[in-house]
C-alpha cells in the first residue's frame, strides 16, 4: 500500500522515522528512491531531517537533470552506484545510528546469530566497505563493490551503514533491525559474553514451516472483536514507539470470549497496522485473505493450556534480550514494582516447533508470567491487553537499568525478608 505513494512522500514518511527514533541528526544521512522510468528522488542537503517536506525531495532526471529547490546529497555518487551495480534495488537507507557507527569504527558488524530474527532478517546480507572520504568517488567505489557481491546491507568503516532494497520501506526494516540487532550485542557484551545460535538451532530455523491456516470468510465481528481490534492498534503504537517492538519483530494477541484469537498479521510492518488488518484466528481457521504472524501456533498453545491468560505477547527488546543471550541470570529482586510486576524471570533453551511451544505454554503460571527463550524472544502473558504491555515495559526498563548499573558498580538486592513482605502486602502467589 504504502509503495503507491509518490517517492517524494515515501522518503518524508521513512525520514521522519529515522529521526524521530534517534537513528540520524539533522544534518547526517540521506535517502532516496529510483521510479520506474529513471529517475533518482533523494534528500537534499544541508537541509534538517527533522523537516523535510515533500518540497524538499530533489529529482535526478534519468538524464542528469536536477529538478527542485536545493542540491541533491552530497551522497548522490554511491546510491547512484548502488542503482548501477544492483538493478534489483530501487531504495537506498543511508544514515548514522550510533550502535552501528560503534561498530564501523570496530570495522565489523554486528553479530546476526545472536538473535532469531536477526538471522532470519539478516543472516548473509550484510558487508563491510573500506574507509573513503564522504562524497567521494572512492566510496562509491567501495560501496558498489560490497552491493555487487549480492547482499543488501552494507557497513561503511568508521561512518555508517548503507541498504538497498526492492522499497525504502523493506530497506527501512532491514536498516532498523541492523541498528537494533547492534544495540542487543552492546548491551549482552556490558553485562556478559554473549552465545550464538547453534548449527543445529541454525538448522532448525532454516527448515521450520509454520502451518498455513484453512481461510474462510468471517463476516460477523462482534462488539467484543471490534473494541480489541481498537485497543491492540492503540497499543501496538505505543509498543513500537516505546522500541518494545521494530517494524519486523514483536507479535501481539488477545483471546476473545468464544476462544478465537486475535493476532498480528504476518510481514507486515508494525508502524503501520491497522484494525482491518489484524487477523481473528478461530481453531485451524483464519480470516480470508490474512496470515496471521509466524508465534501463532505458540500463541494459540499457551491459551489452550492456560484457560485464565486472555492476552500474550512475544517480542525482543534490546535490553531484555541481553539477558536472552548471556548467561546472566535476569535479576528481578532490584526494585519492588519488578517483581511485583514481573515475579523472577526464567531462561529456557533455544527451541522451534510443537513439542517446545509446548513447553513453555507449560512454565507459564500467574507467578511465572514472563518468560526468556535463549537467542529468541521474550514471551509475556497476562489477563488483559494493558497488562501483559506494562509487564513488556517494565521487563524492557529494568533490564535498561540493570545494564547501565553494571557501570556503576555492585547490585544490592531486595533481601529475602522484603520479597517476602512484598508478597504478603500486595498478596501474591508465593513461590
Amino acid at each position: 500500500m504504502n509503495e503507491n505513494l509518490h517517492p517524494a512522500e515515501q522518503i518524508v514518511m521513512i525520514m521522519e522515522r529515522v529521526y524521530k527514533y534517534g537513528m540520524t541528526t539533522i544534518s547526517g544521512g540521506n535517502l532516496s528512491i529510483l521510479d520506474e522510468n529513471g529517475d533518482l528522488w533523494i534528500t537534499p542537503s544541508g537541509i534538517d531531517k527533522g523537516t523535510l517536506t515533500m518540497d524538499d525531495i530533489m529529482c535526478v532526471k534519468k538524464d542528469g537533470t536536477v529538478i527542485g529547490k536545493h542540491k541533491p546529497s552530497v551522497e548522490l555518487p554511491f546510491h547512484q552506484g548502488i542503482y548501477e551495480a544492483r538493478p534489483d534495488i530501487n531504495a537506498v537507507v543511508h544514515a548514522h545510528p550510533p550502535a552501528l557507527v560503534s561498530f564501523s569504527m570496530a570495522r565489523k558488524g554486528p553479530n546476526p546469530k545472536l538473535l532469531l530474527h536477526a538471522y532470519k532478517s539478516v543472516a548473509d546480507s550484510l558487508q563491510v566497505a573500506p574507509y573513503a572520504i564522504p562524497g567521494s568517488d572512492k566510496l562509491k567505489e567501495n560501496i558498489s563493490a560490497e552491493f555487487a557481491k549480492g547482499g543488501d546491507a552494507v557497513i561503511l568503516e568508521n561512518h555508517g551503514i548503507v541498504v538497498g532494497k526492492p522499497t525504502i520501506f523493506d530497506a527501512f526494516m532491514l536498516f532498523e533491525t541492523l541498528e537494533d540487532t547492534a544495540c542487543m550485542e552492546i548491551n549482552a557484551r556490558n553485562i556478559g559474553k554473549p552465545f550464538e545460535l547453534t548449527e543445529q538451532n541454525l538448522k532448525e530455523i532454516d527448515l521450520y514451516k509454520v502451518d498455513k491456516l484453512t481461510q474462510i470468510e468471517m463476516k460477523h465481528h462482534s462488539v467484543e472483536e471490534v473494541s480489541c481490534r481498537q485497543e491492540m492498534i492503540r497499543l501496538l503504537e505505543r509498543l513500537y514507539d516505546r522500541q518494545l517492538f521494530t517494524s519486523i519483530s514483536g507479535s501481539f494477541s488477545t483471546r476473545l470470549k468464544d476462544g478465537s484469537i486475535l493476532i498480528t498479521p504476518s510481514q507486515q510492518d508494525r508502524k503501520y497496522i491497522k484494525e482491518d488488518e489484524l487477523v481473528l484466528v478461530h481453531h485451524e481457521f483464519s480470516e480470508a485473505g490474512k496470515e496471521p504472524c509466524e508465534f501463532y501456533e505458540l500463541h494459540q498453545k499457551i491459551y489452550e493450556l492456560n484457560l485464565e491468560l486472555t492476552s500474550v505477547i512475544i517480542a525482543n527488546p534490546r535490553f531484555l534480550m541481553a539477558y536472552a543471550v548471556t548467561d546472566v541470570k535476569y535479576n528481578t529482586h532490584i526494585i519492588p514494582e519488578a517483581y511485583i510486576v514481573l515475579r523472577d524471570i526464567d531462561k529456557v533453551p533455544f527451541g522451534m516447533g510443537e513439542d517446545h511451544n509446548r513447553m513453555i505454554a507449560d512454565k507459564l503460571a500467574e507467578d511465572n508470567p514472563v518468560l526468556l527463550i535463549e537467542n529468541g524472544y521474550a514471551v509475556v502473558s497476562g489477563k488483559s491487553l494493558l497488562s501483559v504491555f506494562d509487564r513488556l515495559e517494565v521487563a524492557e526498563y529494568s533490564a535498561k537499568a540493570l545494564v547501565y548499573a553494571k557501570s556503576i558498580g555492585e547490585v544490592i538486592d531486595i533481601s529475602d525478608e522484603d520479597i517476602e513482605e512484598i508478597i504478603e502486602g500486595f498478596k501474591l502467589i508465593a513461590k
